[in-house]
């Protein structure tokens, strides 16, 4: 690059155009970019076609624990130490762009009011909208933009971010409102991920003498962010509520902020946090919140029901979403000697009776989880069991020839279902399949016990963070005991379990895998070898893998839809027929009750039920 004083005489515009890597054109870019082909919006569209754009606002939103949490210590959600407060990611911190949830892997300007991705894919530039403010007042400025992401990539955050955006080179401050991301490598997905990187002030944290407390050491220091709301007051251990930021900038303007246009609409936000599920639904009955998520198809089925239902009051559906369903199961952490031999990890799943399952616990409101990308034409057995396609053998032959051990002889066969006990199979004849797999192994039956040749007993621990799964990990632990498996469960709260994930002290325990219709570079954090090795890491299995690492890196420079579908299925057999988790069950519905003056629009097609009520709902007649 030429040095700044030869070229002084180039028009300013024209100067940042170049710095910036991209073709000058006087619009800057778009509003809307995509990873692949072009974004469902054309720029100057009104409003998202999901949201309604008359929703009127007013009101307290008052919702229960968004998740196992009942407690919290800090209002920083990017250290990896402590539990956040809900609500403080989803409602105080905005990002260059947001993406839509009718379509796959767009992204809108929030912040940004112009991208542009570089001609030869290897940088994307945003243009900050001027009128675009933090919450204390201050411009959002490229250096911020800068500073958040320096931040998140430091030992300072939750060790995550380095993986995530592992890809990105640099952040370029071209100007106060030109911010420019480098890419180590074309990957098509990273212009939509860096902008939506969360962005808050080089001023979070600053004490009255100014100086600036370290970002690992940041607890309750209010957030100084975009978002529309700040914190009005909390209690920790009961109560966390947030206020309508009177100033937010993206209410200022005189046009509505068309990505804003039927969101957040409600004055206030107030989270009770309760002591467990039976606690909060029998507050809900009482009417101390407005909307509940379940999660528990006995409690869907048993539990909703009573004069407030009866008389109107409270209302329930279960609301249709399109979302891949991911994996969902009881995950090995291979790191333990015990999990280290596929066989091992194949036997313990037959283990696993689901017909029985759905049949007397769950009222039969599930199907069986087939695939790691489940509900998704990302799956490798969505259009049913077959040999891998031309596409899929192109990735995998190669890796088998140079990682033979890697690549399971079965990933070039059908997908194999999960294990059934439907007729005509049976949980003895699965078990008698678990006995042999595990005597391959060498591990044999003898005095009481399933022990391996130096005699030590076939026993591990079973960690959750509460006692939700309590009845069926006992029916699954009765089976393990069949085959001389001891097994020792054991519960904690959140706070505890969450730290124990984040450092890998487990042998198994119930994970999920968070839904995405375009996998990308999470699953370098999920999956990849170098996560394994990272605390805090999503790789709680302890995946180290030449092979997953090569297809995860397929999929993230796919450039093509058809290039992905190809990578994740191939990711889908080896994966599947590694046996790294015992796949549990979905349902493509999320079931929510409410009360009878909330109102929502039309579920988009990808969506969080948490979300979607936080995002999109109203209340009839508030003011």
């Amino acid at each position: 690059m030429p040095k700044l004083h030869a070229i002084r005489q180039i028009p300013h515009l024209l100067l940042l155009a170049l710095l910036a890597g991209v073709a000058f054109h006087s619009a800057h870019g778009a509003q809307g970019i995509a990873q692949y082909g072009k974004p469902k919006y054309a720029d100057g569209f009104s409003h998202f076609d999901y949201v309604n754009p008359q929703a009127p606002r007013g009101g307290t939103l008052t919702l229960p624990n968004p998740d196992r949490r009942t407690s919290f210590d800090k209002f920083n959600p990017f250290t990896l130490r402590g539990v956040t407060a809900p609500g403080i990611a989803q409602l105080m911190f905005e990002s260059l762009a947001v993406g839509s949830a009718d379509e796959v892997s767009s992204a809108y300007g929030l912040i940004a009011e112009d991208i542009a991705v570089a001609p030869d894919k290897m940088s994307v530039v945003f243009w900050i909208r001027p009128e675009a403010k933090f919450s204390d007042g201050n411009a959002i400025l490229a250096g911020d933009v800068k500073h958040s992401f320096d931040t998140l990539m430091s030992s300072l955050a939750n060790p995550q971010f380095k993986t995530v955006y592992a890809d990105v080179k640099q952040a370029v401050v071209i100007s106060d409102r030109i911010i420019r991301f480098d890419f180590k490598n074309r990957n098509p997905e990273l212009p939509v991920m860096v902008g939506t990187l969360p962005v808050f002030s080089r001023n979070w944290g600053k004490k009255p003498d100014g100086s600036i407390t370290p970002f690992d050491k940041l607890t309750f220091e209010h957030p100084i962010a975009s978002g529309p709301y700040v914190i009005e007051s909390y209690k920790a251990g009961k109560t966390m509520i947030f206020k309508r930021n009177p100033n937010y900038w993206g209410d200022q303007g005189a046009k509505p902020l068309n990505v804003r246009v039927g969101f957040y609409n409600f004055d206030r936000v107030n989270y009770k946090l309760y002591s467990d599920d039976a606690v909060r639904l029998e507050a809900f009955k009482a009417g101390e919140f407005d909307a509940l998520v379940e999660y528990r198809a006995k409690n869907w089925a048993k539990s909703y029901v009573g004069p407030r239902f009866n008389d109107g009051t409270l209302e329930k559906k279960a609301f249709l979403n399109h979302n891949g369903a991911g994996m969902q199961g009881f995950a090995m952490n291979v790191r333990r000697p015990i999990f280290q031999d596929p066989r091992v990890r194949q036997a313990l799943g037959y283990a696993l009776d689901f017909e029985w399952l759905n049949r007397q616990l769950f009222f039969e409101q599930y199907s069986r989880i087939n695939s790691y990308f489940t509900n998704s034409d990302l799956s490798a057995n969505f259009d049913g069991p077959r040999k891998p396609t031309e596409a899929e053998l192109k990735l995998l032959k190669p890796l088998k020839a140079q990682y033979p051990k890697w690549v399971p002889d079965a990933v070039f066969d059908a997908m194999p279902a999960a294990p059934s006990t439907a007729s005509p199979d049976s949980l003895r004849q699965n078990l008698r399949k678990a006995r042999d797999l595990l005597a391959q192994a060498g591990w044999q039956y003898r005095d009481g016990a399933l022990r391996n040749m130096q005699g030590e007993p076939f026993r591990f621990e079973m960690v959750e963070d509460g006692p939700f799964f309590l009845r069926v990990i006992s029916s699954y632990v009765r089976n393990l005991e069949k085959l001389g498996i001891q097994v020792d469960i054991r519960t904690s709260d959140f706070a505890l379990h969450q730290k124990r994930m984040d450092e890998y002290d487990f042998d198994m325990t119930t994970i999920r895998f968070p839904d995405s219709q375009s996998p990308g570079n999470e699953l370098w954090d999920r999956f990849g070898s170098q996560a394994a090795k990272e605390k805090g890491s999503d790789n709680v299995i302890g995946v180290q893998s030449p092979v997953v690492d090569a297809l995860v890196d397929a999929i993230v420079k796919a450039q093509t839809r058809e290039e992905l579908r190809a990578a994740t299925r191939a990711l889908d057999r080896v994966l599947w027929n590694s046996y790294y988790v015992i796949p549990q069950w979905y349902n493509p519905t999320h079931r929510i009750a409410y009360r009878k003056e909330m109102r929502y629009p039309e579920p988009p097609l990808y969506y969080t039920a948490e979300s979607w009520i936080l995002l999109n709902w109203w209340k009839e007649g508030a003011r």
